[in-house]
This record gives C-alpha cells, sequence and structure tokens, in this order.
C-alpha cells in the first residue's frame, strides 16, 4: 500500500512539472513605446495634489519642501509625445514626493491601462522610486492584466519636455508574460 501511495506521488509529480514547464515555454515578451502627459497646473489638471505640505514654506530647498506631497493622477498615453496623437490609454495611481536632500525622486504607484489596438483592456502595474532628474529612470513593473496578466518586466522613461511642473514623459516598457 505504501509502495502504491509513493508512486501516485511521483507520478504527480512528473505531472505537474512538466504541465510547469509547457506553460514556462509560452511565456511571451512584448515592447510597447508610449508617453504620458502629466499636467499640474492650468484647467485640465491631469495630477491633483491630495496631501502635503503648505506651499508657502519656508525652506529655502524646493526639494526638502516639497516632500510628503501627494498627487493622484489620470494621465493620458498617447502613440507621439503630441497631445493630440492617438490616445492609448491612461496612467492612473499616485506619485509621492519622496525625497528630502539632494535628488528629487518620486514614489510612483500607477496602472498603465490600455483602451485601444491589440492591448485593449489590458494593463501593467508600477511600483518603484523615480529620480525625476535623471536622463533615463528604470521602475519594475509588478504585475498586469488581460494579454498582461502575471507581467514582470521594466520600463525606461525619460522626460521628453516640461513647462514648469507640467510634463510629457517617454516610456519604453519590457513586458513579460504568457
Amino acid at each position: 500500500m505504501a509502495m502504491t501511495s509513493r508512486l501516485v506521488f511521483l507520478i504527480a509529480v512528473l505531472v505537474a512539472s512538466s504541465c510547469t514547464t509547457e506553460a514556462m515555454k509560452k511565456k511571451k515578451v512584448t515592447n510597447i513605446q508610449f508617453y504620458m502627459h502629466d499636467i499640474v497646473s492650468g484647467p485640465n489638471r491631469t495630477a491633483v495634489k491630495v496631501a502635503g505640505q503648505l506651499t508657502n514654506s519656508t525652506s529655502s530647498n524646493w526639494i526638502a519642501s516639497t516632500f510628503g506631497s501627494i498627487y493622484v493622477i489620470d494621465d493620458p498615453l498617447t502613440a507621439t509625445p503630441q497631445m493630440n496623437s492617438t490616445l492609448m490609454g491612461r496612467a492612473q495611481g499616485i506619485y509621492a514626493m519622496a525625497s528630502q536632500q539632494d535628488e528629487f525622486s518620486l514614489l510612483m504607484t500607477i496602472t498603465y491601462g490600455f483602451i485601444s489596438g491589440r492591448y485593449n483592456g489590458s494593463s501593467f502595474s508600477v511600483v518603484g522610486r523615480n529620480p525625476v532628474m535623471n536622463k533615463v529612470r528604470e521602475m519594475p513593473i509588478v504585475g498586469g492584466t488581460g494579454v498582461f496578466r502575471l507581467a514582470s518586466g521594466y520600463c525606461l522613461a525619460h522626460t521628453y519636455s516640461t513647462n514648469e511642473m507640467d510634463a510629457v514623459i517617454g516610456y519604453n516598457v519590457t513586458l513579460i508574460h504568457y
């Protein structure tokens, strides 16, 4: 009886490992490029400050005076840097001013959702530090939905243009998913 139980267990382990191996072979790599429009000022804002220090802080250090500020965003994602180009989706989430010292950095928790094309209805999420003043910033992809279910990977962000606090950020994204 014990021998039969061991044999059944061994067969179950072999079947499970072959299924896992088959699933692992089906991983896909997808590269996407888009532009995020983060508009903090004016009547059509896409980022709104919901918490933080008063803007009339007496600190001479701009970075320290913004520490703790939190913004909620609903930014359009477009195919080119022009706001009137094809709308691919929206970036929705929060970012917080996370530095008190010499480097302006954000902590970002954002989901990038797509509303057109072959990725329609799919999304991926980024949670990580964004040292804004670096020419290129790398941030981790921690999950996804739809076509990007169980996604991992990374995104490279670069600031395309700024107008005071408003910015257009280019993203080059590498997703690994099933």
